[in-house]
């Protein structure tokens, strides 16, 4: 095209400048976006190499760790396994670099610095497993053995566990809906990292953030802080194997305490009754109460004794009773019942039922 004449270009790629690193074990990952442009901002062609090198310090060279081609543009990884020198003894910073070479192996530069702890990771997690609890998900593992502090010189070290918690059952993307319920719950990422500091010495954890009828997989690491040359840094052992685990709630709820019973003589026409009332349950998934009556045997020592006249029958209906309380007008006057309740959750586990409450109906 017709214009002013243009300095020749060299083709070399922009530098790198968001280049990230993470470990897990002795594995090293880091993370980059290819540029799209050279340094003349004249759009890239073609597969663009790349050189990662690593540096312990300052005076020493940037010792080669791989090469890899990804094209102009694309999300580029590169993963190494540290060689058994770096992987041992206590923390200190390592920094990786990647350098882009054109088809005639010149670089703009190295790219920005990514830091890592070099020497001996935090043990890895064992004997993970998962059981269902009635308030969450708990999660077990072998504790680490006690063993001298890996950092050394003095330097300050604390130690948590990271569980890694993916969902297996993601909510289906839907078309938004007019009318739709405003109130509904977010739907729950993908996935999170739930760190554990208070119990990770025993090796156990509860999962109370989790919702009933989705799977969700677990994994675990140990991650230890770490103070290199005054700058903190994350040490991460090796990631367990991931355990898997179905949300049930097959747990019924919790048994109502509390249970009493006032009767009441019929005046004014109106019949006799007996109210009960009761502590409420306090399960989020709670649907109700079920009351439960017999009558007592006549006579002051059977009824002292409990004696049955009639087995247990519930009449409170088939729906659940909403609240904590329940007025029986089905009484004879002069007769003695016993009652008790239970509690029952929306997907029909009932529990045990209370202690009793007898009470008798005033003659007439």
């Amino acid at each position: 095209m017709p214009g002013a004449p243009q300095p020749p270009s060299l083709h070399l790629p922009e530098r790198v400048s968001d280049l990230s690193a993470g470990r897990a074990g002795d594995e090293v990952t880091l993370s980059w976006t290819m540029p799209k442009r050279n340094t003349d901002r004249i759009l890239l062609k073609g597969s663009i190499e790349a050189r990662i090198c690593r540096k312990e310090s300052a005076e020493n060279e940037c010792a080669a760790a791989g090469t890899v081609k990804f094209a102009p543009g694309a999300d580029a990884t590169f993963t190494e396994t540290l060689p058994a020198a770096l992987a041992r003894g206590a923390p200190r910073a390592l920094t990786y670099f990647v350098e882009l070479d054109n088809a005639k192996g010149r670089s703009a530069g190295l790219s920005n610095g990514a830091v890592i702890p070099a020497g001996a990771a935090p043990a890895a997690v064992e004997g993970l497993r998962a059981q269902m609890r009635r308030n969450g998900v708990l999660l077990e593992w072998k504790p680490a053995a006690e063993e001298e502090s890996t950092a050394g010189n003095g330097e300050e070290e604390s130690e948590t566990v990271r569980l890694k918690r993916t969902l297996l059952t993601p909510p289906e993307k839907k078309k938004e809906k007019s009318g739709a319920n405003p109130l509904a719950a977010a739907p729950e990422p993908a996935e999170q990292n739930l760190m554990v500091t208070s119990g990770a010495g025993q090796g156990r954890a509860l999962d109370e953030d989790i919702r009933f009828g989705e799977s969700y997989a677990y994994r675990a690491q140990r991650v230890t802080e770490v103070t290199v040359r005054g700058e903190k840094l994350e040490l991460d052992g090796q990631l367990s194997a991931p355990v898997r685990i179905d949300a049930v709630q097959e747990f019924p709820p919790a048994v109502p305490t509390g249970l009493a019973a006032v009767a009441t003589a019929g005046e004014n026409g109106a019949p006799a009754a007996i109210d009960l009332s009761w502590q409420p349950n306090t399960e989020p998934d709670l649907s109700g109460y079920a009351v439960y009556r017999h009558e007592v045997a006549a006579g002051s020592e059977a009824a002292k004794a409990g004696e049955s006249a009639g087995g247990w029958e519930r009449i409170s209906g088939a729906q659940p009773v909403a609240g904590p309380e329940f007025h029986d007008a089905n009484v004879v006057p002069g007769h003695t019942y016993a009652y008790a309740v239970s509690a029952i959750d929306q997907e029909g586990h009932e529990s045990a039922r209370s202690a009793e409450a007898q009470e008798t109906v005033p003659g007439t």
